[in-house]
């Protein structure tokens, strides 16, 4: 009787437990508090002396609710995870390249001999697409697509992610699957690893509680052998660059669920990697929301880009501590930190020399600003003298939520221009965007960048 009795606790207790924690963790307070609201923290900057003008580039918003969660929203807010700027193609007209967590697909937004936009859908009923990386893996001769899949844009620690090969073929794109029965995977990078002439894949476990950083051994025929280089939740993206210069290729990569951590991993050859922290920080008001590389100084080495203000969990506003920061090679494994920007949730960033003055700049989107005051930036870029001293312009301040950023030239006009994505989860909602693009139209006194017009930002 008593073993009987004990067995109908454990039970009841076995059912209570996990019931009680789902309703009644989200009441408990919390082990940490943010900081105070601070209105002004990285928001308002002058507005840009280069002028741009903007652009939808996808079809309207339609009224849909596929792949959301109602009690999200009741119609379509765009969720767009990624963007991309390249010719696709080979038409010699530029396009880009979409990640839709919304609609669970992949679109690639064409541009026709008149500069009309349209949209062509790649692939579709892709579970939370994170990331699409454009490479030849097989070596035909064509651009291939490996999209990466969180299974779930929300919070989950299933084994719910993929990385599927989109091979382009003549007859169309064919679906093969290099990866399964893993966390939510958000990035993938190629690069020959092992020096046996194939391209070997790094790829961005981010789970929720528990994540990796995997090699991928290209063993032919579409078949691939995973190493794991590190086990961490919250991996966001696997730079691939030659950080040593030593002639081989390693692989770089964020940590952000727990502390904050910036990882080197030492390619030694022969597909055996040395992992080295570069950095870390337990200011979990930080955010990290991804990682960049670029030689920012132009000294010949390959630097790290750090965009912080990720406050999507706990849907806060901005912290002192989000902005931007440049990990600067100083060689040898040593990376110097730097604040080139304080922009309030700065969620991405992208790199390229907009005043074409011959220096980097850097281009940042804010997510969760503070969307109440309808001054604050969405969308801002760094003006680089020259000397890694950095100015902030303010580019616009809608649509907001911005996720994704990057930059080329889309018109052809020699000058770089600007594409974001837009991932709406949360209000205020006034202010849509999905695929957004700023034409930059130059400014006077820059040799090359005279603008075509000075206008205000238009739709």
């Amino acid at each position: 009787m008593m073993r009987t009795r004990k067995a109908c606790v454990l039970a009841l207790l076995a059912v209570a437990i996990p019931v009680g924690t789902f309703y009644g963790l989200p009441r408990v307070q919390p082990l940490r508090t943010l900081d105070e609201f601070h209105p002004q923290v990285g928001s308002q900057y002058s507005v840009s002396q280069i002028a741009f003008d903007r652009r939808e580039l996808d079809p309207p918003i339609e009224s849909s609710t596929v792949g959301l969660r109602p009690l999200i929203t009741v119609g379509y807010r765009p969720l767009i995870t990624n963007v991309q700027i390249l010719d696709f193609d080979d038409d010699r007209q530029t396009d880009v390249l979409a990640c839709d967590g919304g609609r669970q697909r992949l679109v690639l937004l064409r541009q026709s001999a008149t500069k009309a936009w349209s949209e062509q859908i790649l692939a579709d009923d892709l579970g939370a697409p994170a990331h699409a990386t454009v490479v030849d893996l097989d070596g035909d001769g064509d651009r291939d697509v490996l999209v990466s899949l969180l299974g779930d844009l929300f919070p989950n620690d299933g084994m719910i992610g993929q990385l599927i090969w989109l091979e382009q073929t003549p007859q169309g794109f064919i679906r093969h699957l290099l990866l399964d029965d893993v966390r939510r995977v958000a990035d993938c990078r190629p690069g020959d690893f092992d020096g046996d002439g194939d391209l070997d894949l790094a790829v961005a476990v981010f789970g929720y509680a528990r994540g990796q950083v995997l090699w991928l051994e290209n063993l032919g025929e579409g078949r691939f052998l995973d190493h794991e280089l590190l086990a961490a939740p919250g991996t966001i993206h696997v730079p691939v660059a030659d950080y040593d210069g030593d002639g081989d290729l390693d692989i770089a990569a964020i940590v952000s669920q727990e502390d904050e951590e910036l990882w080197g991993f030492e390619n030694l050859g022969h597909g055996e990697f040395r992992p080295r922290r570069l950095w870390f920080t337990i200011n979990d008001a930080l955010g990290s929301a991804g990682l960049v590389e670029d030689d920012l100084d132009g000294d010949g080495d390959i630097d790290l880009i750090l965009p912080a203000g990720d406050n999507l969990e706990v849907l806060s506003y901005p912290q002192p501590a989000h902005g931007c920061l440049w990990f600067e090679n100083k060689g040898g494994w040593n990376f110097a930190e730097h604040r080139i920007s304080d922009l309030g949730a700065t969620y991405a960033a992208a790199v390229g020399d907009l005043d074409a003055d011959g220096d980097r700049d850097v281009v940042l989107v804010s997510m969760f600003n503070n969307w109440s005051d309808g001054r604050n930036a969405s969308v801002v870029w760094l003006e680089n003298d020259g000397r890694q001293n950095f100015r902030t312009w303010q580019i616009d301040t809608e649509p907001t939520h911005r996720v994704t950023v990057a930059v080329g030239d889309l018109d052809g006009d020699g000058r770089l221009d600007v594409v974001t994505g837009g991932l709406h989860l949360a209000g205020p909602f006034d202010k849509l965007g999905a695929v957004t693009a700023w034409f930059n139209r130059g400014r006077s006194g820059i040799p090359g960048m005279q603008p075509e017009s000075i206008t205000e930002n238009h739709k």
